[in-house]
């Protein structure tokens, strides 16, 4: 497949504006820091209560979804499961989520609040909680709650309704059939470059990490930009090789890779550290952050007017940032999401990646603070500005300090190699409107720009200002969020009156009339070729009955055939709307010793049993069938066929009997 899938009404306005603001940032480095970091202030100090009440919305809407009844919705069919098991789906999130971060900011962070002068009047052992206190909240549930909205509303609409896996289909419930147009387009155009330069700058700053950290083992001898370049590309052609693999491949087998080294490299410090006080100190860390979580959640430090700076470079710096990344990393999750349920989801992601963040910003913030007080004599709060060479010269007050500084660039290198593949995977998807094959060129295409921008951004020193454009773009896109909310709201209200929907009272009950009938049929246990019999007979003749009534009422129904398993459909096509459709087929199920060995029961020749079961269109659940007469079954299919008239006789309904899926099942 050689023809590109790139949509030009999304690929070539970003691929212009990125250009535009790539160029000005490589050749203009210093005025365009200083003009995008003004602009960037102006909105940290006159607009942080957007942020601010933003993450707090998110937070308490996705609490209140996993106490709901919306809980329990599944994110795709009824009947779909997930498709990656529990560990490789949390490898794959935890990598992109969080990866080159941790290893950047795991010493770093926590050293910084320690020895800032903003909490200089604090006794040292306050200084310490504090700093665990507010590592804790910057990469705790509320960082976790921004990718969540993003990473459900896509799952939401993608796997539920059949749209698009892109970000206007989180729009559907509010602007419809228009998510196709102008504004579908200008909503992947934003996530798009935001996504770019959130990327860009990230793997940049990885870059100066692994650098700094290759140069301590003597492997490389300095940190100039011929070994960034060596570098860059040697980690972006690992970036491509992994992308092209795929998702289920290079992605996923990296990022199991890695979750086992760091848990390795985290007991290692656990182990060798002081280990005591680091267990006694995540203990009360974590009693001191349930504690605060409320007015940690409100606190805009109006009242303290000498914090009001560390604040707007720290906690709305992090809002903003986390926010900027939201498009990337929650389409990713979203991609790696389907078939789990709501409830799973949202506990999952912003539970178990959050605990194992304040355990790692534990073991190594808090021993690093120990060892500075207690052994270093201050020579790491002396270094807390210059996070790439903070964490090596950390590891050096370690045993083995050579060994886990290696198990530590590789731990980055695979990180740089999970987020800049799963980016690349991510670009290409917006960028393509989910398109199922894209060609190799592609994907090649877009690891070369991300190559080439970061080795020029850091040649001219432009980052900061990439930084700080990225930063600005988190304003616009937390009222976007918002907004999602608001589609997921009216959508998920609208979900669970489709499928709570009552039969309509034209149900016809069971008579009488054939009893002893019915109870032979209990009683037996049926093989497959008895059940196959039975979808080819009794409920071919009642569909072919009822097509023919259809018929004299100027309504064409078609019946569908299938085999292996046994499978037969009645289905009435509509131009607007969906299909109706009725379907039987043949389902099995194995049964349990206790009937196996009842002796009350007629004689069960095998374990297994076959029953004919009862499909619909629009993934409801279906039932089973075998008691039914032919005259019962024509009244079972009259029935759903009522209720499908009913329900899209209503306008409040148009999102989910669009003929779009329509298309869709016939492409």
């Amino acid at each position: 497949m050689n023809s590109s899938t790139l949509k030009k009404g999304i690929f070539i306005p970003s691929i212009i504006f990125i250009s535009i603001i790539s160029l000005v940032s490589v050749f203009f480095p210093s005025i365009a820091e200083n003009v995008l970091s003004a602009v960037k202030t102006f909105i940290f100090v006159n607009l942080n209560w957007v942020y601010v009440w933003a993450v707090t919305i998110f937070v308490i809407f996705l609490i209140y979804l996993i106490f709901s009844d919306f809980g329990k919705i599944r994110l795709g069919a009824n009947d779909s499961k997930p498709e990656y098991g529990f560990f490789s789906w949390m490898a794959m999130l935890f990598a992109a989520g969080m990866g080159i971060g941790l290893m950047y900011f795991g010493v770093a962070e926590p050293m910084q609040h320690f020895s800032s002068e903003v909490f200089a009047s604090k006794t040292e052992i306050n200084r310490a909680k504090n700093a665990q206190l507010y590592t804790f909240f910057h990469w705790g549930i509320h960082a976790w709650a921004i990718y969540a909205i993003v990473g459900l509303s896509l799952s939401y609409f993608a796997y539920r309704y059949k749209l698009p896996l892109s970000l206007r289909s989180c729009f559907y419930p509010l602007l419809k059939d228009r998510i196709n147009g102008k504004w579908g387009n200008a909503i992947d155009v934003f996530a798009l470059c935001s996504t770019f330069f959130g990327i860009t700058t990230t793997l940049g700053f990885g870059v100066v990490q692994v650098n700094s950290g290759l140069e301590t083992l003597g492997i490389v001898g300095g940190t100039g930009f011929v070994y960034q370049v060596f570098i860059v590309l040697v980690l972006v052609s690992l970036s491509i090789l992994s992308a092209v693999t795929g998702v289920d491949k290079g992605i996923k087998i990296l990022s199991n890779i890695n979750i086992i080294a760091v848990v390795c490299l985290l007991l290692f410090v656990l182990v060798l550290g002081p280990t005591v006080y680091l267990i006694g100190s995540f203990t009360e860390g974590l009693g001191n952050y349930v504690n605060n979580f409320f007015a940690l959640t409100f606190d805009t430090h109006v009242y303290e007017e000498e914090t009001l700076p560390w604040f707007y470079d720290w906690t709305i710096l992090y809002w903003a940032w986390w926010i900027s990344w939201s498009p990337y990393v929650g389409l990713f999750i979203a991609k790696i999401s389907r078939g789990r349920t709501i409830r799973e989801f949202v506990a999952a992601v912003l539970i178990l990646p959050t605990l194992f963040n304040f355990i790692w910003m534990t073991v190594f913030g808090n021993s690093a603070i120990w060892l500075d007080v207690n052994v270093a004599d201050g020579v790491l709060s002396g270094l807390a500005t210059n996070p790439d060479a903070l964490m090596f010269r950390f590891l050096d007050y370690l045993p083995l300090s050579q060994i886990s500084s290696f198990v530590t660039i590789l731990i980055i290198i695979i990180f740089f190699v999970t987020s800049a593949d799963s980016g690349i995977f991510v670009m290409n998807n917006i960028a393509t409107q989910s398109a199922t094959k894209s060609p190799k060129w592609q994907i090649i295409l877009w690891g070369a720009l991300l190559a080439i921008l970061s080795l020029l951004l850091l040649n001219a020193g432009g980052l900061d200002a990439l930084q700080s454009m990225t930063l600005i773009t988190a304003l616009p896109f937390s009222i976007i969020m918002l907004l999602f909310i608001v589609s997921l709201i009216k959508g998920l209200r609208i979900d669970r009156s489709y499928y709570r929907r009552e039969f309509s009272a034209s149900a016809i009950p069971w008579s009488g009339e054939i009893w002893k009938q019915r109870l032979k049929q209990i009683v037996t246990f049926r093989d497959k070729a008895t059940v196959d019999r039975f979808i080819a007979t009794n409920v071919k003749a009642a569909f072919v009955e009822l097509q023919a009534e259809f018929a004299s009422n100027g309504i064409t129904a078609k019946i569908n055939t299938y085999q292996q398993p046994e499978r037969l459909e009645i289905e009435v096509e509509h131009d607007v709307v969906n299909n109706f459709l009725y379907g039987v087929k043949t389902y099995s199920k194995v049964l349990s010793e206790y009937i196996l060995m009842d002796e009350n029961l007629p004689d069960i020749e095998n374990e297994r049993t076959y029953f004919p079961r009862a499909y619909f269109g629009d993934s409801r659940e279906g039932y089973d069938i075998q008691y039914f007469t032919k005259n019962e079954l024509i009244s079972d299919v009259l029935k759903h066929y009522e209720r499908f008239l009913e329900v899209v006789s209503e306008d409040r309904n148009s999102m989910f009997i669009s003929r779009d899926a329509n298309l869709q099942d016939g492409e």
